[in-house]
């Protein structure tokens, strides 16, 4: 198949995260759309990379290890992927190790201000449907419905759980300057995800300053003048463009993999640039 045919989705999350998809599923379904390359960028976590990879080779699909890190710039919440990671790097397991001790404090102190507006949920339920390192608000909502304290995943959020909710606890945020370096220094490259959503362009500047690699142009919540606008910033700032449904499985609606499709010419570039910091790694930590 020629470059200009092929295609990729490199935001996909399973249930390492907070998606519901198994590693072998989300290939399936990958399989069945005819990507050739997927990235799986779970939350603060690269457990389900080492499974995504191995059901990819034998799907004939290409596969780039990612994570999503939650950052903060000027005041701004920016979620940043990092994509060709080297998954055997001690400090970025151990940074990220945090991130996920973190996450799992954030779910007790979720439980606990349930507990406390006599909601009957237990912190145990959440970690067994969560059943991975990285759990988020997403598994506290789904042990609310299996529990029968809430009818809905829409009203678990509205009543408890979205931002300035009696339940709802502030999210751990590393600088968007510390999430580059790291994604970096594990011979990564570093994207702003989903731009749109954020509605903070003023801070693109900085995190270009800061080594932002890249820009996810092509996103499920983008339109398409959306798309354009952000072509035209990574243009002006020389960033790299990558594209990606966001697919959470059966989480958020109809499984979304697929409904972007990002042109190979934007991989290729994707991983000269990841060569490119894996040299710079190489020689930062040999000197």
């Amino acid at each position: 198949m020629s470059h200009e045919t092929r295609s990729a989705d490199l935001h996909l999350h399973t249930y390492f995260s907070d998606g519901t998809y198994a590693p072998h599923e989300l290939v399936a379904e990958a399989k069945r759309q005819e990507l050739d390359v997927l990235a799986l960028t779970d939350h603060d976590t690269v457990e389900g990379c080492p499974p995504t990879a191995a059901a990819c080779q034998a799907a004939g699909i290409e596969f780039i290890a990612g994570t999503e890190l939650t950052a903060e710039q000027d005041g701004h919440e920016i979620h940043i992927l990092g994509y060709a990671l080297d998954l055997a790097n001690p400090r970025f397991l151990r940074e990220i190790g945090k991130f996920q001790s973190v996450r799992q404090n954030r779910i007790r102190e979720m439980v606990h201000r349930l507990n406390q507006l006599n909601v009957p949920l237990q912190e145990e339920e959440v970690f067994a449907l969560a059943n991975c390192r990285a759990p988020g608000r997403p598994h506290v909502a789904r042990a609310l419905v299996q529990a029968g304290l809430v009818s809905s995943l829409d009203e678990a959020f509205e009543r408890f759980l979205k931002k300035n909710r009696p339940a709802w606890v502030p999210k751990f945020k590393m600088s968007a300057a510390d999430a580059t370096e790291l994604i970096h220094q594990s011979g990564g490259v570093a994207v702003m995800a989903h731009p749109g959503l954020n509605r903070s362009d003023e801070v693109i500047p900085a995190m270009v300053d800061g080594g932002l690699d890249g820009i996810e142009c092509f996103h499920t919540k983008h339109s398409a003048a959306m798309s354009e606008h952000y072509l035209q910033i990574a243009a002006r700032f020389q960033l790299l463009i990558t594209g990606g449904s966001d697919c959470h499985g059966l989480s958020k609606g109809r499984p979304l993999i697929g409904s972007v499709r990002l042109p190979y010419e934007h991989v290729e570039k994707l991983k000269a640039k990841a060569a490119e910091r894996r040299a710079a790694a190489i020689r930062h930590f040999s000197t």
